[in-house]
Protein backbone atom coordinates (compact mmCIF):
# COMPACT_ATOMS: atom_id res chain seq x y z
CA UNK A 1 0.00 0.00 0.00
CA UNK A 2 1.39 3.57 -0.69
CA UNK A 3 1.37 6.16 1.71
CA UNK A 4 1.72 9.83 1.22
CA UNK A 5 3.59 12.22 3.46
CA UNK A 6 2.83 16.13 3.71
CA UNK A 7 4.56 17.35 6.77
CA UNK A 8 7.26 20.73 6.01
CA UNK A 9 9.24 19.45 9.29
CA UNK A 10 11.58 17.33 7.35
CA UNK A 11 13.34 15.81 10.67
CA UNK A 12 9.65 14.44 11.43
CA UNK A 13 8.83 13.76 8.04
CA UNK A 14 11.64 11.37 7.13
CA UNK A 15 11.60 9.60 10.53
CA UNK A 16 8.01 8.79 9.80
CA UNK A 17 8.65 7.89 6.10
CA UNK A 18 11.79 5.52 7.29
CA UNK A 19 9.35 3.82 9.96
CA UNK A 20 6.40 3.46 7.80
CA UNK A 21 9.08 1.69 5.22
CA UNK A 22 9.98 -0.71 7.83
CA UNK A 23 6.45 -1.50 8.20
CA UNK A 24 6.01 -2.41 5.06
CA UNK A 25 4.28 0.47 3.03
CA UNK A 26 5.59 2.48 0.04
CA UNK A 27 5.69 5.89 1.16
CA UNK A 28 6.13 9.16 -0.64
CA UNK A 29 6.81 12.79 0.83
CA UNK A 30 6.72 16.00 0.09
CA UNK A 31 7.11 19.51 2.39
CA UNK A 32 4.45 22.19 1.11
CA UNK A 33 0.28 22.01 0.79
CA UNK A 34 0.50 22.42 -2.97
CA UNK A 35 2.62 19.61 -3.90
CA UNK A 36 1.10 17.77 -1.35
CA UNK A 37 -2.67 18.43 -3.24
CA UNK A 38 -1.20 17.56 -6.69
CA UNK A 39 0.36 14.29 -5.29
CA UNK A 40 -2.80 13.27 -3.46
CA UNK A 41 -4.88 14.12 -6.43
CA UNK A 42 -3.10 11.07 -8.82
CA UNK A 43 -5.26 8.93 -7.27
CA UNK A 44 -2.38 6.55 -6.38
CA UNK A 45 -2.47 7.01 -2.53
CA UNK A 46 -4.10 4.40 -0.19
CA UNK A 47 -3.91 7.21 2.90
CA UNK A 48 -2.46 10.68 3.58
CA UNK A 49 -1.01 11.51 6.43
CA UNK A 50 -1.52 15.43 6.28
CA UNK A 51 0.20 18.26 8.60
CA UNK A 52 -2.68 21.08 9.26
CA UNK A 53 0.82 24.00 9.27
CA UNK A 54 1.78 24.26 5.66
CA UNK A 55 3.71 26.77 3.32
CA UNK A 56 1.98 27.57 0.05
CA UNK A 57 -1.39 25.89 1.49
CA UNK A 58 -2.50 24.63 4.42
CA UNK A 59 -3.43 21.20 5.27
CA UNK A 60 -7.55 22.11 5.49
CA UNK A 61 -7.50 23.41 2.40
CA UNK A 62 -5.73 20.58 1.01
CA UNK A 63 -8.53 18.36 2.53
CA UNK A 64 -11.26 20.38 1.27
CA UNK A 65 -10.43 20.72 -2.17
CA UNK A 66 -9.42 17.17 -2.46
CA UNK A 67 -12.78 16.49 -1.35
CA UNK A 68 -14.84 18.65 -3.54
CA UNK A 69 -13.53 16.85 -6.33
CA UNK A 70 -14.16 13.77 -5.02
CA UNK A 71 -10.81 11.72 -3.57
CA UNK A 72 -11.91 9.76 -0.91
CA UNK A 73 -8.85 8.65 0.17
CA UNK A 74 -8.16 8.56 3.94
CA UNK A 75 -6.62 11.36 5.74
CA UNK A 76 -4.56 11.40 9.01
CA UNK A 77 -4.10 14.93 9.88
CA UNK A 78 -1.32 15.85 12.11
CA UNK A 79 -1.19 19.54 14.32
CA UNK A 80 0.87 20.78 16.88
CA UNK A 81 -2.40 22.79 17.98
CA UNK A 82 -4.04 21.68 20.25
CA UNK A 83 -8.31 21.76 21.40
CA UNK A 84 -11.78 21.02 20.19
CA UNK A 85 -12.24 23.75 17.83
CA UNK A 86 -8.82 22.67 15.62
CA UNK A 87 -10.19 19.17 15.27
CA UNK A 88 -13.66 20.12 14.67
CA UNK A 89 -11.94 22.24 11.71
CA UNK A 90 -10.28 19.04 10.43
CA UNK A 91 -12.54 16.53 10.78
CA UNK A 92 -15.39 19.29 9.09
CA UNK A 93 -13.02 19.72 5.93
CA UNK A 94 -13.41 16.12 5.45
CA UNK A 95 -10.22 14.23 7.61
CA UNK A 96 -10.89 10.89 8.79
CA UNK A 97 -8.48 11.35 11.82
CA UNK A 98 -7.03 13.85 13.87
CA UNK A 99 -3.66 13.43 15.51
CA UNK A 100 -1.65 15.98 17.64
CA UNK A 101 1.83 16.78 18.23
CA UNK A 102 4.15 15.54 19.77
CA UNK A 103 2.38 11.88 19.79
CA UNK A 104 3.73 8.28 20.00
CA UNK A 105 4.96 6.76 16.69
CA UNK A 106 3.26 3.64 17.91
CA UNK A 107 -0.20 5.34 18.32
CA UNK A 108 0.12 6.84 14.76
CA UNK A 109 1.22 3.52 13.00
CA UNK A 110 -2.29 2.13 14.77
CA UNK A 111 -4.35 4.67 13.34
CA UNK A 112 -2.97 4.31 9.89
CA UNK A 113 -3.57 0.65 10.43
CA UNK A 114 -7.27 1.70 11.78
CA UNK A 115 -8.01 3.65 8.52
CA UNK A 116 -6.81 1.44 5.93
CA UNK A 117 -8.90 -1.30 7.63
CA UNK A 118 -12.06 1.03 7.66
CA UNK A 119 -11.60 1.02 4.29
CA UNK A 120 -11.50 -2.43 3.27
CA UNK A 121 -7.58 -2.15 2.33
CA UNK A 122 -6.33 -4.13 5.14
CA UNK A 123 -7.02 -7.59 3.30
CA UNK A 124 -5.08 -8.99 0.43
CA UNK A 125 -3.51 -6.40 -2.56
CA UNK A 126 -4.67 -6.93 -6.38
CA UNK A 127 -3.49 -9.86 -8.12
CA UNK A 128 -1.27 -8.23 -10.69
CA UNK A 129 -1.32 -10.48 -14.03
CA UNK A 130 1.22 -9.76 -16.27
CA UNK A 131 0.94 -12.29 -19.22
CA UNK A 132 1.53 -15.29 -17.54
CA UNK A 133 3.29 -13.42 -14.42
CA UNK A 134 1.29 -13.34 -11.69
CA UNK A 135 2.28 -11.02 -8.92
CA UNK A 136 0.79 -11.07 -5.68
CA UNK A 137 1.79 -7.55 -3.75
CA UNK A 138 0.06 -8.70 -0.77
CA UNK A 139 1.77 -11.88 -0.22
CA UNK A 140 4.99 -10.73 -2.04
CA UNK A 141 5.17 -14.08 -4.09
CA UNK A 142 5.28 -14.44 -7.91
CA UNK A 143 4.50 -16.95 -10.24
CA UNK A 144 4.63 -17.97 -13.74
CA UNK A 145 1.60 -20.35 -15.00
CA UNK A 146 1.92 -22.38 -11.75
CA UNK A 147 5.40 -22.18 -10.90
CA UNK A 148 6.75 -20.05 -8.03
CA UNK A 149 9.86 -17.34 -8.86
CA UNK A 150 11.46 -16.81 -5.92
CA UNK A 151 12.52 -12.98 -5.16
CA UNK A 152 15.11 -11.68 -2.31
CA UNK A 153 13.10 -8.81 -0.53
CA UNK A 154 15.22 -6.09 -2.49
CA UNK A 155 14.28 -7.66 -5.68
CA UNK A 156 10.40 -7.66 -5.27
CA UNK A 157 10.46 -4.36 -3.94
CA UNK A 158 12.07 -2.98 -7.03
CA UNK A 159 9.53 -5.41 -8.91
CA UNK A 160 7.18 -3.75 -7.18
CA UNK A 161 7.81 0.01 -7.23
CA UNK A 162 7.41 -1.05 -11.58
CA UNK A 163 4.23 -3.04 -10.63
CA UNK A 164 2.37 -0.20 -8.86
CA UNK A 165 2.92 1.87 -12.48
CA UNK A 166 3.22 -0.59 -15.28
CA UNK A 167 3.19 1.31 -18.10
CA UNK A 168 4.89 4.56 -16.74
CA UNK A 169 8.32 5.11 -16.63
CA UNK A 170 10.08 4.71 -13.17
CA UNK A 171 13.49 6.12 -12.46
CA UNK A 172 16.26 5.32 -10.78
CA UNK A 173 15.56 7.70 -8.30
CA UNK A 174 12.47 6.92 -7.45
CA UNK A 175 13.20 3.06 -7.29
CA UNK A 176 16.30 4.33 -4.91
CA UNK A 177 13.91 6.56 -2.52
CA UNK A 178 11.06 4.19 -2.19
CA UNK A 179 13.18 0.59 -2.35
CA UNK A 180 16.47 1.80 -0.59
CA UNK A 181 16.95 4.39 2.31
CA UNK A 182 16.17 7.90 2.20
CA UNK A 183 19.96 8.97 3.21
CA UNK A 184 21.54 6.08 0.86
CA UNK A 185 24.69 7.26 -0.35
CA UNK A 186 25.64 3.96 -2.22
CA UNK A 187 26.43 3.65 -5.62
CA UNK A 188 22.98 4.35 -7.59
CA UNK A 189 23.71 1.51 -10.45
CA UNK A 190 22.80 -1.12 -7.20
CA UNK A 191 19.54 -0.50 -9.14
CA UNK A 192 20.77 -1.94 -12.48
CA UNK A 193 22.23 -5.16 -10.75
CA UNK A 194 18.91 -5.82 -9.29
CA UNK A 195 16.84 -5.09 -12.46
CA UNK A 196 19.31 -7.35 -14.49
CA UNK A 197 18.13 -10.10 -11.44
CA UNK A 198 14.86 -9.40 -12.35
CA UNK A 199 15.31 -9.95 -16.20
CA UNK A 200 17.22 -13.23 -15.44
CA UNK A 201 14.59 -14.40 -13.33
CA UNK A 202 11.30 -13.20 -15.30
CA UNK A 203 12.43 -12.81 -18.47
CA UNK A 204 14.64 -10.09 -20.55
CA UNK A 205 11.48 -8.25 -22.47
CA UNK A 206 9.71 -7.79 -19.08
CA UNK A 207 11.45 -4.45 -18.30
CA UNK A 208 12.77 -1.59 -21.04
CA UNK A 209 15.04 0.73 -20.04
CA UNK A 210 14.19 4.18 -21.25
CA UNK A 211 17.35 5.65 -22.04
CA UNK A 212 17.98 8.55 -19.37
CA UNK A 213 14.60 8.40 -17.89
CA UNK A 214 14.40 5.02 -15.86
CA UNK A 215 13.07 1.73 -16.36
CA UNK A 216 9.57 0.82 -18.17
CA UNK A 217 7.07 -2.51 -17.03
CA UNK A 218 5.85 -3.75 -20.60
CA UNK A 219 2.61 -5.22 -20.75
CA UNK A 220 3.02 -8.40 -22.50
CA UNK A 221 1.02 -8.05 -25.75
Amino acid sequence: MRLLIVEDEKRLALSLAKGLTAEGYAVDVVHDGVDGLHRASEGTYDLVILDIMLPGMNGYRVCSTLRAAGHDVPILMLTAKDGEYDEAEGLDTGADDYLTKPFSYVVLVARVKALLRRRGNAGPSPVHTLGDLKIDTAARRVFRADDEVTLTAKEFAVLEQLVLRTGEVVSKGDILEHVWDFAYEGDPNIVEVYISALRRKLGAQLIKTVRGAGYRLETPR
